[in-house]
């Protein structure tokens, strides 16, 4: 899996038992529930690749999401994950640490 550069996070890994540097993947979720949808974007711990979910939307309607963000967000765009993983509003919201 090719790795993202952008802002590194600190989280504690489940894999690890301690806090670790994550990495972003460059990869989004996307999860249906009835009439809402979850997307988040997967991060990965760069010693052991245990991966951790950061909320982009939950449990929303998927008419509040733009169709065109919500196609980027299937497709995996490495564009939005970048922007969405050097947004510091974004990851604050995920109550994460940021990497040096």
């Amino acid at each position: 899996m090719e790795l993202i550069n952008t802002i590194k996070i600190i989280h504690k890994c489940s894999g690890c038992k301690r806090k670790m540097h994550f990495v972003n993947t460059g990869k989004f979720r996307v999860n249906a529930n009835g009439s809402r949808v979850d997307v988040w974007l997967i991060y990965q711990c760069e010693k052991c690749k245990h991966s951790l979910n950061l909320t982009v939307y939950e449990r929303v309607r998927p008419s509040r999401i733009s169709g065109e963000e919500y196609r980027l967000f299937l497709e995996n765009d490495e564009t939005l994950a970048v922007k969405y993983g050097n947004d510091k509003e974004f990851l604050k919201r995920n109550r994460v640490e940021f990497g040096k």
